[in-house]
């Protein structure tokens, strides 16, 4: 995971696989940004090749956080598709590109 800053917005950069053996990384790169309360957090999942679902469930927890505007960058067969599929879409904010997301989080 990469973590960075895109003004006042934390931006979490996921890539490789999401799964039980490395979902903790994803898990602790949310929490740590989230501690500081930051106005807003994009997980950028661009470079995921494959979205497990306990990577879902991480996704789904850190959208819950009361002060925290958050949002889900997700194109494709490995992390858009399931999001869309099982309803998660529908719940977290998902933008096909990082700069839709960024535009987003910053008007709400």
């Amino acid at each position: 995971m990469v973590v960075g800053q895109t003004g006042a917005t934390c931006v979490i950069t996921a890539s490789g696989t999401i799964d039980t053996l490395t979902v903790s990384q994803l898990e602790d790169a949310i929490e740590s940004v989230m501690t500081d309360a930051p106005p807003a957090v994009v997980v950028d999942l661009l470079g995921v090749d494959f979205l497990a679902s306990v990577g879902i469930g991480v996704l789904v927890a850190a959208q819950h956080h009361p002060t925290t505007r958050f949002a889900v960058v997700a194109d494709g067969p490995a992390t858009a598709r399931p999001l869309r599929l099982i309803g998660v879409a529908d719940v977290i904010d998902v933008f096909p590109t990082r700069d839709e997301a960024l535009s987003a989080v910053d008007s709400w």
